[in-house]
């Protein structure tokens, strides 16, 4: 039974005088039981197709054509474009919810989770308030929550990003509606808590007959949860077609582009493909011959050579702890150790790959690298100076040396700051450049080889897409002449074009430079194609250590295997 359908859907929206169109002549059904993966690059339309569903886009949208109808039942439909706001209200929550990408901005900090995902049942009189705590908790158990009354009672500052995400996913079910709406709900997890959600959505369809709206960029995902998928690019739908169907003989080269981007698992290769390489040349079988893929036996000899080098990094036992709470008194009573006895050599030119789950301590063993938390114990040693030894002014000058990339761009830049200032604001903190002009030079020629043009410089953080503003960040990193840097899931928010793009930036910028990175990331597929060795983080503790390919192709601990059998992948 259909249960959606959209018709010659077209939105746009005003900027800067002009009319700007984002989604043009739309059109898909939703059936009962049914998932639809909605994919495509960031600025495809996607999300903004799948919020007018529920009628959630900004006052200033503008429906230049097309309805949207949706199905009480075979025979009755309701344009939900053309009902009043208060009648639209009873369908949100009720029968179309949404699940977000991003928990803690989509739920409010100042409430318990339990009364925000009994909110619904309240608003659309499903339930008594004395029934509330048992129903909102029966759908908590439901979606593989354990310790339902300390979630129940939880902040979502308290909870960690895979139990947020369940708390969403019980949100937009406890109404129990027809059709959920899910955003990228899985993008910015760890793979084996992606894969437990992927899971659970597949068990939840089963057992409830849900009808979903996936909405995703990563065709690896959206191959494991959807029966049918639209593919979309420029607002437009450039290929529809049945799941297996569209990744055994995908028609467009679109569609083609988007499933090569992703680094393959199987094959370590140089340079990846992007979409615009299948758009340009129609044939990248060249991405996949012997010429571009790196074999054992280089990598071998490439980290030999690494290791004939002066260390640039010695990290020696390394631990950090954080207070879990006090007495009354202010003594510590209990401590999480978040690094433990944590160490590595990195030498120049050289990328280490740090993986593990979320919570195993990666970002940490980031910050307390380069002195940006306070370690307990332990030593870190940039070429013969120990930076743990060192005060503030005196690790001042090294600064400049020793970046990081953080994971979100749009919050490493200052909204209020034209990006030309912010890249040439650290030069000029570090006496870089001689004057403002010669300075200015540089951060153009900065630009250009991070892709962007000059007169990118006079514009805004918001004016930029994701990928430009992280590109953005790397163009400010580069400008202070680091040796090393931190990448801290630096690509993980990204599509999959983007983040192939800036994987091939980070290569070559290491190459041209002589950079040494310690990528983090919880992706492994990433690490495979960028890392010359990789440790395996967990707990705080590295569990496993090598050069990639031992690592990807004979992992010895069953935690490393896991981490790689969640992987969904598709080449």
């Amino acid at each position: 039974m259909k249960l959606l359908e959209v018709n010659d859907l077209s939105i746009s929206f005003p900027q800067q005088g002009k009319i700007n169109s984002v989604v043009k002549s739309l059109n898909f059904r939703l059936n009962s039981a049914e998932v639809l993966g909605l994919v495509g690059e960031s600025g495809s339309g996607k999300t903004v197709s799948a919020m007018s569903v529920m009628r959630l886009l900004p006052e200033n949208a503008i429906y230049s054509s097309g309805n949207i109808f949706f199905y009480e039942d075979s025979e009755n439909k309701v344009d939900l474009l053309k009902i009043s706001d208060e009648k639209m209200r009873a369908y949100r929550g009720a029968k179309i919810s949404m699940i977000f990408q991003e928990p803690m901005s989509s739920l409010n900090p100042l409430l318990t989770c339990g009364f925000q995902a009994g909110e619904g049942l309240l608003a659309h009189g499903l339930c008594a308030k004395n029934e509330l705590k048992d129903k909102v908790s029966y759908w908590f158990e439901k979606v593989g929550l354990t310790e339902v009354d300390r979630v129940y009672k939880a902040y979502p500052h308290q909870l960690s990003g895979g139990q947020l995400q369940r708390v969403l996913i019980a949100l937009a079910l406890v109404c129990q509606p027809k059709i959920v709406i899910a955003d990228e709900p899985t993008t910015a997890l760890d793979v084996s808590i992606q894969r437990k959600i992927i899971d659970l959505l597949l068990s939840l369809k089963q057992e409830l007959d849900l009808s979903m709206i996936f909405i995703s960029h990563d065709l690896n995902v959206i191959n494991l949860l959807a029966d049918r998928v639209l593919v979309m690019k420029d607002g437009e739908k450039v290929e529809e077609n049945a799941t297996s169907e569209l990744f055994q003989n995908p028609q467009h080269y679109y569609t083609q582009g988007l499933i090569h981007s992703r680094p393959p698992i199987s094959k370590k290769i140089r340079i990846l493909p992007t979409v615009q390489d299948f758009l340009k040349s129609k044939d990248v079988s060249r991405f996949y011959d012997d010429t571009n893929v790196i074999h054992s036996t280089e990598q071998d000899r490439k980290v030999n050579e690494l290791k004939l080098k002066p260390v640039l990094l010695q990290v020696e036992k390394l631990n950090v702890k954080y207070v879990k709470s006090r007495n009354w008194w202010g003594t510590v009573k209990e401590e999480h150790h978040a690094l433990v006895d944590f160490g590595f050599s990195l030498y120049p030119n050289e990328v280490i790959g740090l993986v593990g789950e979320s919570g195993s301590g990666k970002s940490t063993a980031g910050k307390a690298l380069l002195q940006l938390i306070p370690s307990s114990s332990g030593t870190v040693r940039y070429g013969s100076k120990y930076l743990d030894q060192l005060s503030p002014g005196e690790l001042r000058p090294l600064r400049k040396e020793l970046q990081i990339i953080f994971q979100d761009p749009y919050s490493s830049l200052n909204p209020r700051i034209k990006i030309g200032e912010a890249i040439t604001e650290p030069m000029m903190v570090h006496g870089i450049g001689k004057n403002r002009k010669e300075r200015v030079e540089q951060m153009v020629q900065l630009l250009e080889e991070v892709g962007l043009e000059a007169d990118h410089a006079e514009r805004y953080p918001h004016q930029f897409s994701g990928g430009q503003r992280q590109r953005i960040c790397i163009a400010r990193c580069l400008g202070l002449k680091p040796k090393f840097i931190v990448c801290d899931e630096a690509v993980s928010a990204l599509d999959v074009s983007v983040q192939a793009q800036v994987l091939n930036l980070l290569q070559t910028l290491k190459e041209k430079h002589g950079l040494s990175y310690l990528f983090i990331t919880h992706d492994l597929s990433v690490v495979n194609f960028i890392a010359d060795r990789i440790l395996v983080l967990k707990n705080g503790r590295i569990v496993e250590q090598g050069k990639t390919y031992e690592i990807m192709n004979s992992p010895r601990e069953n935690y490393t295997k896991q981490l790689l059998e969640a992987i969904p992948h598709l080449v």
